[in-house]
């Protein structure tokens, strides 16, 4: 498999990078034939929820309205 792929290519096709990655496989997205970033998987076991802002709203709330809400902390 190749791991190496074009940031036009990578752009165009990213359902199907993200699907590739989801399983497992990483790339190294070139521009111009130089490397700019690298794509892998996540360690799911390195994340941890710290808030759900879902559970103030539906689609989350606005920053000011969050900031509000920790100075009355």
């Amino acid at each position: 498999m190749n791991n190496i792929v074009g940031l036009k290519q990578f752009r165009e096709n990213l359902p199907e990078y993200e699907k590739r990655v989801k399983a497992g496989a990483s790339f190294v997205v070139v521009k111009r034939s130089k490397p700019i970033f690298t794509v892998s998987p996540v360690d799911e076991g390195a994340w941890e929820t710290v808030i759900d802002f879902t559970k103030f709203r539906k689609n989350g709330i606005p920053a000011r309205e969050l900031l509000a809400r920790l100075k009355r902390l």
